[in-house]
């Protein structure tokens, strides 16, 4: 039995062991605030990167705006002698799309603003090479369309007439793109601080929002010529690389998620063109991508096409 001095002693001893300077405490003190989780109010950030399903309603809508500034031949492989050049510019009219094909995010439970802008418009630049080759070179400028603007988005495409036969053309062309298009798509300005029914998901600023789109395709084209006119019918196949990196601040986190996704799609172009003069030459043409989507996580996979009209105006040199 230990007497209660006893038991004492080894108890001020400890206490004494156990006690720090003042100095050693203040340091203690400081190197424990840094393991510290973050207060509640600090801003979380979230890194949510996904590499989609081709079918995932994100990704339909990733390949739905890429086929939407698909650079087509529109025609048959002109007829240049090197070192000859012509210009033009084409405009595609972007169809709008309703709300259920808007919720997108979230693998479709989120409505996105994508009705943005209603047309997709480039310049061209076209040269003849050696050995009947043209090369087609298209640049969108960088012009700001309802908080969207497209960056280095640049289009080159190599092409010629393989055969000819009274007023029947043959033509083959292989292509490729590079684009960025910035803008506050998955928390768009209006939402900024709205309500809780108008901003379910809590966007606080517009979000800057970045889609990168690779395109890689090749093409055929027959066309038959009537006098001025020009009627033709190309037949394509596309291969995409596509990523859209978030930049969005939703409540106190910050989204800044990568989803990325590789698809493959055909495409079928019917158009004509019309010479006005030996320089002016205009052209309609109608593009068709049939794109498909499931919608639901255990629904049906459904056909969800981009079918747009373009127009296109060629000045000869």
């Amino acid at each position: 039995m230990i007497s209660d001095g006893a038991r004492n002693k080894p108890r001020v001893k400890m206490f004494a062991v156990a006690m720090p300077s003042r100095k050693l405490l203040a340091a203690a003190l400081a190197l424990a605030a840094t393991a510290l989780p973050p207060s509640v109010g600090a801003q979380v950030v979230v890194h949510s990167d996904e590499d989609l399903a081709s079918t995932r309603p994100e990704a339909w809508a990733m390949n739905y705006v890429a086929a939407s500034t698909l650079m087509t031949g529109f025609g048959p492989a002109p007829v240049l002698a090197p070192g000859r050049w012509q210009l033009g510019a084409d405009l595609g009219h972007v169809p709008r799309l309703d709300e259920s094909q808007q919720r997108v995010g979230f693998t479709g439970t989120k409505q996105e603003d994508l009705n943005r802008s209603p047309v997709f418009g480039r310049i061209h630049a076209l040269v003849g090479l050696p050995a009947g080759f043209v090369a087609d070179i298209g640049y969108t400028p960088p012009l700001t369309i309802d908080g969207i603007q497209a960056r280095d988005m640049w289009a080159l495409s190599l092409a010629r007439r393989m055969y000819e036969y009274q007023g029947f053309s043959l033509s083959l062309r292989g292509f490729g793109q590079y684009g960025r298009v910035h803008g506050d798509i998955t928390c768009p300005g209006h939402l900024a601080n709205a309500s809780a029914e108008d901003n379910p998901f809590g966007c606080r600023e517009p979000s800057d929002d970045r889609i990168v789109a690779r395109l890689y395709g090749v093409d055929a084209t027959g066309a038959w010529r009537a006098g001025s006119w020009n009627l033709h019918g190309s037949l394509g196949y596309v291969r995409t690389d596509l990523e859209v990196n978030v930049n969005a601040l939703t409540a106190d986190a910050r989204d800044m998620s990568r989803l990325t996704s590789r698809d493959s799609w055909p495409f079928v172009a019917l158009g004509a063109t019309h010479d006005l003069d030996k320089h002016w030459n205009v052209g309609a043409e109608l593009l068709y991508v049939p794109l498909k989507v499931q919608r639901e996580v255990d629904g049906p996979t459904e056909r969800d096409p981009l079918t747009s009209l373009r127009m296109r105006l060629l000045y000869r040199f």
